[in-house]
């Protein structure tokens, strides 16, 4: 008896102790399974290892959400009263052989129509709804629609590709099965052109990726096999970015927007050779011109031989499509470092490229920048014009396509698994309602003032128990993450860079923790005269140069395709210059310590702002009198290693990147 009471408490002690959360580290998804409530890629297509949730399941909170009504009160959500391309008079898209109407309008509405999904602006909604319905109305019978801009004869199908990602989206939010018509019929007119006449010209010519993501979208909602048969003959006239040491164009927007084009036809081919040029697009221009902080590259209009000084920047539109395209790699390949890309462009490069208040926006935007003026630079940027300055026209494209640049992050925040889970991917506040396991419908709330912060915490909803996955990103950059499920500490040792994987019954207020200690680390950048950069968690840090603002008259300032409304208040959108007030040209002392400040921090501020931003940084650093502004005007390229510094060490305060709108982020150093 006394030997069966003691296997009885050992059963007793298993049970008791047996762990209530299963949890497995995974490089990648389940491959074999699909899920069962949200629409993901349908045979023959390659399964996808992340589903997209319909828009508006994720809705952004924190600061997130402070700057997407920044952008609501800003040029975004203002910008269809202020430009001549949006005015509803005489507008193409409004009517056929309108004057105004090119790529401006699907640009803008993209942007407005997610970002008012995702506030749910009565306003926004009832402004979008008008537009949309105009595009869904005026499709004609043989299924084109929009303005019909000629090239050598040959339509420009670049516009239309916008919109139907806008449509999409729209889809996703309403439900209407409108779009899912008139796609459809607009894809089967495409399928009727003859291979001359499509895809023809250099914008649509480098951009028919977006038009492959979109027929993927349809066929995984439609099963229409003659999508298929459109996804090749799209490949085919698409520029060819499979090439091993050569790009079509090397224009910044076009590599950012167009380098996963392969990545989205191998879904179809299911051949691993197309995957493999988008990783090395990726690599060819990072090697090449992206030897630089903030997850972008040099090749502010073009890249150039010779021109990949971190004081070349990058486009707004760059960043934002860049982001885009991180996002879409994510979902098809589930590899993590495209999150951390995203994340490094989304922190570091983006929030820098606008004004504060988001009013205006700077057309070029470089990790060394030191001067914002309206001054033409050209060549040492390669583009003339006032593209320094902060212009709420500068210029077309960027003004009107950066908006699309925020929702669209929030909107992949949390995505869907295979297996009915879901998976915390891009790290920020938000709150999700989603389902999972066997159909519950459960809201996950994220609350987190990452990357400001170290801990990020979730809760379940739920009014009934359910069993599902929950997955959680662990940043390569991060060694000593930790996880714990209502209170108590799970995963053992958990490995960078890939997902920790969380199974048990959820039930209404379970709790996880994830921490992401961060440390200061160092990155050597040998291309540039092994100048360094420095990082804290998935920040990198700017030199804090103090900021003189000068207010000028936007109709002054603007380029000459900038166009104001009839009666527009232009006193209302102002230009800034912005000139530094102290030493910019700081060689960083890399043996002496970096400390990190915290500061008080109010969540409803823009945190990426000197005055706002949450963390600060002290260290050391030597002037190198030689390095000065440049003939162009420009900050000048890194000096070499062994340039004269001052023997004077002065105390240097570091900010996050996306915090300095002037800043030198890759330093000369110091021993």
């Amino acid at each position: 008896m006394k030997k069966n009471f003691f296997l009885w408490i050992l059963a007793l002690s298993a049970c008791t102790n047996a762990p209530e959360t299963e949890t497995a580290t995974v490089d990648r998804m389940p491959a074999d399974s699909y899920n069962s409530y949200y629409t993901s890629n349908r045979a023959p297509l390659q399964p996808q290892q992340f589903i997209k949730l319909p828009t508006g399941s994720t809705l952004p909170e924190g600061w997130l959400k402070q700057l997407m009504i920044l952008q609501k009160d800003g040029l975004n959500g203002h910008l269809n009263e202020i430009s001549a391309w949006l005015q509803k008079n005489d507008n193409a898209w409004l009517k056929s052989g309108g004057e105004w109407g090119w790529e401006e309008v699907p640009y803008w509405l993209r942007g407005y129509s997610d970002l008012m999904y995702l506030l749910k602006d009565e306003a926004g909604l009832k402004e979008t709804q008008f537009w949309i319905e105009h595009i869904l109305k005026n499709q004609r019978d043989d299924g084109n629609f929009g303005p019909v801009h000629l090239n050598d004869g040959r339509q420009d199908f670049w516009p239309n590709m916008i919109v139907l990602w806008l449509l999409q989206s729209y889809y996703e939010y309403t439900n209407d099965g409108r779009v899912i018509d008139f796609m459809s019929k607009y894809c089967n007119y495409l399928l009727s052109l003859d291979d001359k006449d499509f895809l023809y010209s250099y914008w649509e010519n480098s951009r028919g990726g977006d038009n492959l993501w979109s027929v993927a979208w349809l066929y995984n909602r439609t099963g229409d096999e003659n999508l298929l048969k459109l996804a090749e003959k799209i490949h085919r006239n698409t520029a060819n970015w499979t090439k091993s040491t050569q790009l079509p164009n090397w224009h910044n927007v076009n590599i950012a927007q167009c380098f996963r084009e392969p990545a989205t036809y191998y879904m179809f081919t299911k051949d691993s050779s197309m995957l493999a040029a988008s990783y090395n697009v990726q690599s060819l221009i990072r090697r090449a011109f992206g030897q630089v902080p903030g997850g972008m590259f040099g090749a502010d209009e073009n890249a150039r031989i010779g021109f990949f000084d971190p004081r070349q920047g990058t486009e707004t539109c760059g960043f934002a499509e860049q982001m885009a395209s991180d996002e879409i790699m994510l979902l098809i390949t589930g590899d993590p470092s495209w999150a951390e890309n995203c994340e490094d462009v989304a922190f570091n490069s983006f929030p820098a490229a606008l004004m504060h208040d988001f009013k205006a926006l700077r057309y070029i935007t470089s990790p060394n920048h030191v001067i914002s003026d309206t001054k033409n630079h050209c060549p040492g940027i390669d583009n003339r014009g006032p593209f320094l300055a902060m212009n709420p026209f500068s210029s077309r494209c960027c003004q009107h396509n950066h908006g699309f640049c925020l929702p669209y992050y929030a909107e992949h925040l949390i995505l869907a698994t295979p297996d009915n889970g879901l998976a915390a991917v891009l790290f920020n506040a938000c709150k999700t309602t989603a389902k999972v396991g066997d159909g519950a419908e459960i809201t996950l709330t994220e609350e987190t003032c990452y990357p400001f912060e170290e801990e990020i915490r979730f809760t379940v909803e739920t009014q009934k128990n359910a069993v599902f996955p929950f997955y959680l990103r662990i940043p390569s950059w991060c060694a000593k993450a930790s996880v714990s499920v209502n209170g108590k500490k799970c995963g053992g040792k958990l490995k960078s860079g890939s997902y920790l994987r969380l199974k048990r019954e959820w039930k209404n207020g379970d709790k996880v923790v994830l921490s992401l200690p961060m440390d200061i680390k160092m990155r050597r950048w040998q291309v540039n005269k092994n100048s360094v950069s420095v990082d804290y968690g998935p920040l990198t840090l700017s030199l804090e140069i103090k900021e003189k603002y000068v207010k000028l008259d936007s109709r002054e300032t603007a380029i000459g395709d900038s166009k104001w409304q009839e009666g527009a208040d232009a006193s209302a959108w102002a230009t800034y210059e912005i000139y530094p007030e102290s030493a910019w040209n700081y060689a960083l002392d890399v043996n002496s310590p970096i400390v990190a400040e915290r500061r008080k921090w109010n969540v409803s501020e823009n945190p990426f702002t000197a005055d706002n931003t949450p963390l600060k940084f002290k260290a050391k650093g030597r002037t190198i009198p030689e390095w000065k502004i440049d003939e162009y005007g420009l900050c000048g390229v890194l000096p070499y290693e062994n340039a004269v510094k001052s023997e004077q060490l002065d105390d240097i305060t570091l900010i996050p990147m996306g915090a300095a709108r002037l800043r030198i982020s890759a330093f000369p150093y110091s021993d």
